[in-house]
């Protein structure tokens, strides 16, 4: 790779991971072991939660989950179409139904009024995103999920550090999964975790992530076949390392936000990036910019094209479920969720993280301009 590239993501590792992996990695214990249950009681403790089970992904987190609820053939799930590690998989995974539900324009998270009016019979669950770290309004859905007898799945993939009313995300649903891999602040190669306040629910959890080897005999834990979804003592290592240090890592990402904020004022019309009046606490996963109706998909396409050629790394946020192949086989179309179509065909994201200068982002943006211009779409982006 050019040292001149501008990667999407680039995790912060100081010497403390350094170290710190290096100290494992010259123990006698690599797989799963006592820093995976460190790990797990330290970002319990982040969350103020009573439980927290490290599993290999965010993806896998949600599986387990909805195994564990028994949720599986003939139910429905209803979940967003929008967003970027799409743990939302996890539905069909099971066996299960994903029924979507368009998003709110602004926040870009799953609309409350939306995912009521897709609740049937077959309803089990509620899954919920905090999409690209813009806080859902958590208060309507867990009043829908109560009133309804449901299930509200959090989906914090994509949140870590952000807050609503308050409360840090990974507070609200029944059961939270967190993923992290990149392009997070938290980043310890693959990983995800699944945090809860039902004891019974963390047990099950962990009866389906493995077995460990005093638990390969008993005729309770053999009911269950595990998928072997753990986490090694190297990942979790990592992961306590970054979460001694999230602060100071968010604090960093935030610096970069704030040289977006100054720079991106070049393009004509521009906003800033909407924040909803309950939350409390933001932290983008991406920093994106959303073109204007003027710009086309393929435009958007071709803009991304120029950054790529100027060694700027960008992407499309994000390609939404229901246009997939898998889905469409299920009957989905486009034109579905005008909503998702819509802010999906005009959504750049930017590299951001904790290791970008002023310099680079101010290069960024002036790409980013200069290739709008190119498309013939004018500079305007709102």
């Amino acid at each position: 790779m050019s040292l001149s590239w501008i990667p999407l993501s680039d995790p912060d590792i100081s010497l403390s991971e350094l170290d710190a992996v290096s100290a494992v990695l010259q123990s006698p214990r690599l797989s799963q072991g006592p820093a995976v249950e460190a790990f797990e009681s330290a970002f319990a403790a982040y969350l103020g939660r009573n439980y927290a089970v490290a599993v290999s992904s965010g993806t896998m987190g949600l599986l387990l989950c909805l195994k564990a609820y028994g949720i599986g053939p003939g139910d429905e799930v209803i979940a967003s179409p929008y967003s970027w590690h799409q743990i939302a998989h996890a539905i069909a995974l099971a066996g299960a139904r994903p029924v979507f539900a368009d998003i709110d324009y602004w926040a870009g998270t799953l609309a409350p009024e939306k995912a009521l009016a897709k609740i049937t019979l077959d309803t089990r669950a509620i899954l919920v995103g905090n999409a690209n770290g813009h806080p859902a309004p958590w208060q309507a859905f867990r009043e829908m999920a109560d009133s309804h007898g449901l299930l509200l799945l959090e989906d914090s993939t994509e949140a870590l550090g952000s807050g609503y009313r308050g409360k840090l995300v990974g507070s609200f649903g029944d059961c939270s999964i967190f993923d992290f891999s990149q392009p997070g602040p938290l980043v310890c190669g693959e990983g995800g975790m699944v945090v809860t306040d039902d004891l019974e629910l963390a047990r099950t959890l962990r009866s389906y992530r493995n077995r460990r080897m005093d638990e390969r005999f008993s005729i309770v834990i053999g009911g269950r076949i595990p998928y072997q979804a753990c986490m090694s003592d190297i990942s979790a290592t990592l992961g306590l390392a970054q979460l001694e240090r999230i602060e100071s890592i968010l604090r960093r990402r935030k610096d970069a936000e704030s040289s977006y904020l100054d720079h991106i004022q070049s393009f004509e019309g521009i906003k800033p990036p909407y924040v909803a009046p309950d939350v409390t606490e933001i932290h983008w996963f991406l920093y994106l910019v959303h073109l204007g109706t003027r710009f086309s998909r393929s435009s958007r396409d071709a803009i991304i094209a120029d950054l790529h050629t100027e060694q700027i790394e960008a992407a499309a946020y994000c390609q939404p479920l229901h246009l997939q192949a898998f889905y469409q086989d299920m009957g989905y179309r486009k034109g579905n969720y005008f909503v998702t179509e819509k802010v999906a065909d005009h959504a750049v994201a930017l590299p951001f993280h904790g290791h970008l200068t002023e310099d680079q982002v101010s290069f960024i943006v002036k790409t980013a301009k200069d290739a709008s211009i190119n498309v013939g779409a004018g500079a305007a982006i709102y």
